[in-house]
């Protein structure tokens, strides 16, 4: 395989105007994929640059920096040093601290004209790959990684995925390319290196070919992770209410594999990720309790709560705060979201006789009243509530539109029968948008 030919073939969709962030440690995976990068760049006038994370973690690294910015002007490319403090948590290993760190860094220079380039190879992929399989990962987990993603203001891209790294050191020198090694890569108390220096070798002698299932493989489960994204987008939208909560009832209708693959997508959705047990126990103390209980689960720092059948990711979210006054045709935010009114000939949401100036934004009103359009008497707001489905947590968050002491509407709920007009008259267009 021509190394420089299999590049082209994962870039062949870049412009000129597209520039290549290579994200360079100096190693032999980078300094391939920047000379690459650089040749790429001169052939077809697009701009690379090189940028350099130091993670101050070992005193050999102190000299990458000069040797990044040498290779990288040999190539005829600028190199960008990046220092970043590496912090590592609870649990969190100093691999991952370290490579948290690092993409964030990258994610913050990176322009939006930018691709991220980085040097993972197949030999990374089998190893991602077992390492997924030894936490017992699905196939999400085993799908790897792949070879394009979404990363900050734009994309990752892998083109060097189906390469070893045979491939790559044979190429490095050839081209009389120099690089350094990482002291830590012989450390087999870190997984990545266990398996790179004890596992991998063996296995390889074994069965040559072995790198190249192991990517096989990755690809079909990619293949089935894509079709259970699929088929939780078609399952999703018909569980939801109007405020965002997932039906119980829904749920137990789907069988097991399904009803898991749903709500772990709607965990997902708001930046939640749990294991099977997680989910196992998501579903038996939430759930699966008493009717009359409100039961609350944490999952890491968020919490999930279920009302009256729906199950809900209660969020601090923003504050929100009143508008003393509104202005006829701008949007106002008040926090929560944002709103405008805004004169209209016909199809109004309000009556043509208020007048915006006399209007405010409030929240928690004690002792309202209201009657919502259709609805044939007033109801205390709490009663209302109840009746919408609206959990106690998200009541303080509900703008009400008031016209001194009354209740104009609840923005994203309904509009007060004294204050709604008759189809097809002028009035106010009344436009809602939640954070």
């Amino acid at each position: 395989m021509d190394l420089y030919t299999e590049f082209c073939r994962h870039t062949a969709e870049l412009t000129p105007e597209t520039g290549l962030l290579v994200a360079f440690s100096g190693g032999l995976d980078s300094t391939v994929l920047l000379a690459l990068a650089a040749r790429l760049a001169r052939e077809q006038g697009c701009a690379v640059r090189a940028v350099h994370i130091g993670h101050g973690l070992q005193a050999a690294a102190e000299d990458w920096p000069a040797h990044c910015a040498r290779v990288a002007e040999s190539l005829g490319v600028t190199c960008q040093t990046i220092r970043v403090q590496v912090e590592q948590g609870p649990r969190v290993s100093l691999e991952a601290a370290a490579r948290e760190a690092r993409y964030k860094a990258l994610a913050e220079v990176m322009q939006p004209d930018e691709i991220l380039l980085t040097g993972h190879h197949l030999d990374d992929q089998s190893e991602t790959l077992l390492l997924a399989l030894k936490r017992g990962a699905g196939v999400a987990g085993l799908a790897a990684m792949p070879v394009r993603k979404p990363f900050g203001p734009g994309q990752q891209w892998r083109p060097l995925l189906a390469c070893s790294r045979k491939q790559l050191e044979t190429f490095a020198r050839e081209q009389g390319l120099s690089w350094v090694e990482d002291p830590s890569n012989a450390d087999d108390d870190f997984d990545r290196n266990f398996l790179r220096n004890r596992i991998l070798p063996p296995l390889l002698q074994q069965w040559p070919s072995f790198n190249r299932t192991l990517a096989r493989s990755a690809e079909l489960c990619a293949e089935q992770m894509e079709l259970a994204l699929e088929l939780a987008e078609q399952d999703l939208p018909a569980l939801l209410n109007q405020a965002g909560g997932l039906s119980v009832n829904g749920l137990q209708a789907l069988s097991l594999a399904r009803r898991h693959n749903v709500l772990r997508h709607w965990l997902q959705q708001h930046g939640m990720y749990c294991s099977r047990s997680q989910l196992q126990a998501i579903w038996q103390e939430l759930a699966l309790a008493r009717v009359d209980a409100e039961p609350e689960v944490r999952l890491g720092r968020r919490s999930i709560r279920r009302y009256q059948g729906f199950l809900y990711l209660p969020t601090d979210g923003a504050t929100p705060h009143p508008l003393t006054s509104l202005s006829s045709g701008e949007w106002l935010h008040c926090g929560v979201g944002q709103l405008r009114l805004s004169p209209v000939t016909q199809g109004a949401d309000l009556v043509v006789g208020l007048e915006p100036t006399r209007l405010h934004i409030a929240f928690q009103v004690s002792g309202l009243r209201a009657r919502p359009a259709g609805r044939s008497g007033s109801r205390p707001l709490k009663k209302l509530w109840q009746e919408y489905g609206i959990p106690p947590w998200q009541r303080p968050h509900i703008p009400l539109l008031m016209q001194g002491s009354e209740l104009v509407a609840a923005l994203g709920l309904f509009v007060c029968k004294d204050y709604t007009p008759e189809s097809d008259q002028p009035g106010w267009k009344l436009e809602w948008e939640p954070e």
